[in-house]
């Protein structure tokens, strides 16, 4: 991610910065999650996956507060007794949906309400495969820098010197607000993409499975039918020999 890469390098370039979300969260404060699913279903395994990995993060870490995006997202945290959780549907105008999310989880993190934020949701691999994937967002800590950028190792290379006007510090503190929003934005848009891929697999299983199950009992028909008239020629065979017919 270019974005992701430009703040590494400013961190890198800075000598300090006082920004929120570079300085630890409250300590014993529970975490965030972000968790984002589709609006709607009919897409196999592809809500149900996601979610089970915020589950299974939300217990390691004990405590947490979840920001819903996406109504499936919404139905299941309710599941759980959290009917005040902060929701947002997953359509509509993303960027403007993303902007709040950020805004909020930027103001509760702020206030000490939630010690990080994490953004549990799907990674499209491919069109056949889709991933849960959970990520710390904020805050960025030293050992967080090099994890902005995503995975391998030639993604964690620094692009060279950087010039800034004005200084890296003041761009370093506009530009990190912005992360956390087209970051969301990001994750929205690969959602929305992963769920359409999934649920084309997923109909495309079903189209398949019907025409073998239609196939299957096309024949089974066609034999009860056969069956059905053999019994029914042999009872007349047999009544006309009964009866001494030829």
């Amino acid at each position: 991610m270019r974005l992701g890469e430009m703040l590494r390098d400013l961190i890198t370039a800075v000598s300090s910065i006082d920004h929120p979300f570079m300085k630890a969260g409250k300590e014993g404060a529970p975490a965030g999650i972000v968790l984002m699913t589709s609006d709607k279903g009919l897409a196999g395994a592809f809500n149900a996956n996601v979610i089970h990995a915020a589950e299974l993060f939300a217990r390691r870490q004990g405590s947490v507060r979840y920001y819903t995006v996406g109504t499936k997202a919404r139905n299941a945290v309710r599941r759980l007794g959290l009917a005040d959780t902060p929701s947002w549907p997953l359509g509509g105008a993303k960027l403007d949906t993303a902007r709040e999310v950020a805004h909020r989880v930027t103001e509760d993190f702020t206030n000490g309400t939630i010690g990080e934020v994490v953004l549990v949701s799907q990674q499209l691999v491919s069109m056949m495969s889709q991933r849960p994937r959970t990520r710390k967002l904020v805050p960025i800590l030293a050992e967080d820098i090099n994890a902005l950028t995503g995975s391998d190792e030639k993604s964690k290379r620094s692009s060279g010197s950087i010039e800034c006007a004005p200084e890296p510090e003041f761009v370093l503190s506009r530009l990190l607000p912005k992360y956390l929003e087209f970051t969301i934005y990001s994750a929205m848009l690969e959602t929305d993409a992963a769920f359409f891929a999934a649920q084309l697999v997923a109909m495309t299983n079903a189209t398949d499975n019907a025409s073998k199950l239609i196939d299957e009992l096309t024949i089974a028909m066609n034999n009860a039918r056969q069956a059905a008239i053999t019994k029914e020629l042999l009872e007349i065979v047999a009544g006309a020999e009964a009866l001494g017919v030829e």
